[in-house]
């Protein structure tokens, strides 16, 4: 079996030499390319933990994740982000889209960092803005853009790079039902079209009623690992 993620044995643990917080617990977890996941409990489960753990963020204090085989846990800074930059996508609750930018700035600035020439940045910030239904809101600056339309640039930014997935940190937090319904559709539309690999965090039942996996973390230890039919 070939996976995208492999996480082994995966430990976070804050305070280790006062007061021990173990904030992820021993987690073991594989993704396949095109899963559409769920990770899902309560406040202080690890669920954002574990997700910044996986997309090198932050380093485990034991364990090791693998992306593609490669075992990211062992790089440096330097080359950790930039095997970000070419392999993961973000979307984070707080959008984090740089506000003097417009949309398509935004958009492109991912493959500004990736050295892409001009041309191609601006041609595929158009089609990812398009494809996300953003096309009369390139030139809008964050401050001009509602919440849901913020965060579908953000999406619209995740996917520039052409990742290998997209980790998604309660994308849906600050957006209202019909924004919310809007952005599920779009990410359930890439993941089912392009394949592209979703895992979310999230305590949003409308984001784990769309996900066909939903895996459940409680003080740092996954506790179940649920496939469900994906509904309409």
């Amino acid at each position: 079996m070939s996976y995208v993620i492999e996480a082994h044995n995966l430990t976070k643990i804050y305070n280790p030499k006062t007061i021990p917080v173990y904030a992820v617990n021993g987690v073991d977890l594989q993704v396949e390319e095109g899963e559409f996941t769920a990770l899902v409990g309560p406040s202080g489960s690890g669920k954002t933990t574990l997700l910044n753990l996986i997309g090198g963020l932050d380093y485990p204090t034991t364990g090791d994740v693998k992306i593609a085989g490669v075992d990211i846990t062992k790089m440096s800074e330097n080359k950790l982000i930039d095997f970000r930059l070419q392999n993961i996508g973000f979307v984070f609750q707080a959008y984090n889209l740089i506000p003097v930018l417009t949309a398509s700035e935004n958009v492109e600035f991912v493959m500004l960092m990736q050295k892409k020439p001009k041309r191609e940045r601006e041609q595929h910030a158009i089609e990812l803005l398009k494809e996300v239904g953003l096309s009369d809101r390139l030139n809008n600056r964050p401050t001009e853009l509602s919440g849901g339309q913020q965060q579908r640039v953000a999406v619209a930014r995740a996917l520039a790079s052409k990742p290998r997935f997209i980790l998604a940190d309660e994308p849906t937090a600050n957006l209202d039902s019909k924004s919310t319904e809007n952005l599920l559709d779009i990410m359930a539309k890439l993941n089912k079209e392009d394949k592209m690999t979703f895992i979310f965090s999230t305590h949003d039942q409308r984001v784990i009623d769309k996900a066909r996996r939903v895996v459940t973390l409680v003080d740092g230890k996954i506790v179940s690992d649920e496939k469900q039919t994906q509904s309409s």
